[in-house]
């Protein structure tokens, strides 16, 4: 019986083994599949006069130009730039080359010309550590001249020779980190303006062949044997369109000129005229764009600080040495107009050590890219107080002493802007960001495009709501009304940030707890101590830190009455007057109706990332 079962299992066995073998190489197969469609090689009208007749040479830059139309849209599909590994590399290859196959081209070009399959495999010493288009935006910059020049129709011999200019220049400033990877970096860059920037996409022949450098083939035919008749005919014909086309462009150059030197008049008359309005009420320094240019390297990426929502900043350096921070507006609407007048005639007239003073201003204009504005200040190497409070580490490098100091220093700068001024100023956005430390940890409050002038004298202004989550007084946030106390709640509120190295909204538990009210809880409860962050609890004395976080609680009280103004907050902060009994508070800062007042408030307004938050040292 024994003998009789033997070879069926042996043969259940063998089954069951070769089932797994067969599964094996199926998912082996499939992970080494490509993620490239190559149809578009039998389909685009690409000459292949330079592959069909022998031309090694000739044919692998066309076939280069080919493949990089499938490499581009993937990396349009995926964001990846390159493919994952050797193995999916290979066999993009061999379906690119069956695909060529069929064009009565000699299939083993393709491995003539791609000798290294893993030319086309991701890695990061190809350009820069590029792997993605993530990456692309934080080597190349969120702003390149490709948006501008590669973005549309390439098909015109203008238009193709913009954006390879566009493509040469950013492949320079790649090349400025690292000089080693110039050819393939250019070769980056026309993947990413082919896949990203224009809007047709890299299948498109006109794309392909402008970015890509894919030859395309004449459609036009020239064999005609039916008779010289047609010939000549179609010669009359073509020479009477040579000439119509010929007066129409030279009309068309008559109108463009006059058109092109009506805008350059507009963009000379806008610079003049926002030239004429600043300067006489500030006395700002008027910088010319060259000047600027130079001190930034072109606005280098090698110079590029940080982003925010508004504008692009970079470090430079002035003829006499001097690094500044420079500023360039993104947006050109005529608000940002406004906000940038009244930063430049608000900063100007400031001069305190514990603000942030502007050096001057730029404002150019072109048909190319448009309106553009620059803010010229005192480049800040220790960069905000947000950076600081951001992790555990930073928040242990800032002692109780540089804690204290950079609060009082914030009060005393807020106090010039409210009592040493006249027309008084109410910043409208104290937060952490806006708060700079310089190499010496001393404090510059920073960012005045949201600054208004009481110059009425009235107790209170009524203005749209601006600023930032979490740091607007609620009279402000729910009925634009502006004091000086508006700009005191927010002080209280960064006093509580730093005392306590927390967040002023505390979103971990899917709810939003304001840091007011959790620092009232503690208070009211007699456990003060509690607020202080635990790696100062033992570095200063506790009725002094235990001061400071009241004066926080005081200045940041829901009802306007019950705050101190900010000459009477710093008193309190130096010991020089007593603290008054803490006021009971009503409904927490959280309920439902302050919190739709945020939301009620436009997106950009909530999301504003001022100049002087990036204003750090990278």
């Amino acid at each position: 019986m024994g003998n009789h079962q033997f070879p069926s299992f042996l043969f259940l066995f063998l089954s069951f083994f070769f089932t797994l073998i067969s599964s094996s190489i199926a998912a082996s197969s499939s992970s080494s599949s490509c993620p490239i469609d190559f149809s578009y090689v039998q389909t685009t009208p690409w000459d292949k006069s330079g592959c069909q007749i022998p031309d090694k040479g000739h044919c692998c830059v066309t076939l280069l130009s080919l493949f990089g139309m499938g490499l581009s849209q993937h990396l349009r599909e995926s964001s990846m730039f390159q493919l994952p590994n050797s193995n999916v590399s290979s066999a993009c290859l061999s379906d690119f080359q069956a695909k060529v196959a069929t064009l009565a081209i000699q299939p083993n070009l393709i491995p003539t010309c791609f000798e290294n399959p893993n030319q086309f495999v991701a890695n990061e010493s190809s350009c820069v550590g590029i792997i993605n288009t993530q990456d692309w935006t934080e080597k190349a910059g969120p702003i390149t001249p490709l948006q501008t020049a590669c973005k549309g129709d390439v098909a015109g011999l203008t238009q193709c020779s913009s954006c390879v200019e566009a493509g040469q220049k950013v492949t320079s400033q790649l090349s400025s980190i690292d000089p080693n990877s110039t050819s393939k970096c250019f070769y980056f860059t026309c993947l990413y303006a082919a896949a990203i920037v224009n809007e047709f996409g890299p299948l498109d022949p006109r794309t392909a062949s402008c970015i890509l450098g894919l030859p395309l083939a004449n459609s036009v035919s020239a064999k005609d044997s039916k008779g010289s008749s047609k010939n000549n005919l179609l010669k009359l014909v073509i020479g009477f369109l040579g000439g119509f086309i010929g007066v129409l462009v030279v009309l068309g150059l008559i109108i463009w000129y006059k058109k092109r030197r009506k805008v350059n008049a507009l963009h000379r008359e806008y610079v003049s005229n926002f030239r004429a309005s600043v300067l006489p009420n500030s006395g700002a320094k008027w910088f010319d764009l060259s000047e600027l240019e130079r001190a930034t390297n072109g606005f280098s990426q090698r110079n590029f600080i940080g982003q925010g929502t508004f504008g692009v900043v970079y470090k430079g350096v002035l003829a006499d040495g001097t690094v500044v921070a420079v500023k360039q507006m993104q947006d050109s609407d005529s608000q940002g107009d406004e906000e940038f007048s009244n930063e430049v005639e608000i900063i100007s007239k400031i001069r305190h050590r514990n603000l942030l003073s502007l050096r001057g201003c730029c404002v150019s204009s072109d048909h190319l890219q448009g309106k553009r504005r620059y803010l010229v200040c005192d480049f800040m190497s220790n960069g905000s107080l947000s950076e600081h409070l951001s992790t555990v580490h930073s928040r242990k490098q800032l002692s109780w002493p540089l804690r204290k100091n950079i609060v009082l220093d914030v009060a005393k700068g807020l106090a010039y802007l409210h009592h040493g001024l006249k027309p008084a100023i109410f910043h409208r956005d104290i937060k952490s960001t806006n708060i700079l430390l310089d190499q010496e940890m001393k404090v510059k409050v920073a960012d005045f495009g949201l600054a208004k002038q009481n110059l009425g004298g009235q107790s209170h202004l009524t203005t749209r709501v601006a600023g930032t989550h979490g740091y607007l007084a609620p009279e402000y946030a729910l009925y634009g009304q502006l004091t000086e106390k508006s700009d005191v709640y927010s002080f209280g509120i960064v006093i509580l940030e730093i005392m306590s190295g927390r967040k002023v909204l505390d979103t971990s538990n899917s709810s939003y707890i304001l840091i007011t009210d959790w620092a009232w809880m503690l208070a009211k409860s007699g456990k003060v101590e509690e607020v202080f962050d635990e790696s100062i609890r033992e570095e200063g004395p506790k009725g002094v830190m235990e001061r400071f976080v009241l004066v926080g609680i005081l200045c940041a009280h829901v009802m306007v009455a019950f705050r101190p103004t900010i000459a009477d907050a710093l008193k309190m902060l130096e010991g020089d007057i007593d603290i008054p009994k803490l006021p009971d508070r009503p409904m927490p800062l959280g309920h439902e109706s302050f919190r739709s007042s945020f939301s009620s408030s436009t997106a950009s307004e909530r999301s504003r990332t001022t100049f002087s938050s990036s204003i750090s040292l990278v």
